[in-house]
């Protein structure tokens, strides 16, 4: 499976969620692929920010090697899941897309509300990892469920 994380600019939330999947999908000893984008092409290249750097790292995730990219149409043939951060990423990650398959492949992050941007106040990091965190462990046990499902 290849797992594609999206927010604004790829360098708050959606490296946090790369991160804390690839972790958890690492740890599983799956053989799934985790990555993310921004809506937004301003920090193309670039690495996490220094909070998002700094608060996986408090928890044993290292990011540092992530660098930006901006969301690209061709993402949608590349990835089995795209998951948005917001509902403003949602519509212009939807935007982009040209089929019902590629519709189909989007999803807010959180099944219930947004994962809040913490670009403008450093002390929303840690509660944004954490909700993210929460999220992914039940992502990953749904996806793992379903391919068991797939295979039966």
């Amino acid at each position: 499976m290849k797992i594609l994380m999206v927010c604004l600019g790829n360098i708050c939330r959606s490296p946090l969620a790369h991160g804390i999947m690839q972790a958890l999908i690492d740890k599983e000893g799956l053989d799934w692929q985790v990555d993310s984008a921004g809506t937004g092409d301003w920090h193309v290249g670039q690495a996490p920010d220094r909070r998002s750097i700094a608060t996986a790292k408090g928890f044993g995730i290292d990011i540092s090697g992530q660098q930006a990219q901006w969301f690209q149409s061709d993402m949608f043939d590349r990835f089995d899941k795209i998951l948005v951060m917001d509902r403003q990423n949602y519509r212009d990650v939807i935007a982009l897309a040209k089929t019902d398959d590629q519709r189909e492949k989007v999803t807010l992050f959180l099944t219930e509300g947004e994962v809040p941007d913490p670009y403008f106040d450093d002390t929303m990091f840690e509660s944004v990892y954490d909700m993210i965190a929460v999220q992914a462990k039940i992502l990953l046990k749904t996806w793992q469920s379903e391919q068991q499902e797939e295979k039966a």
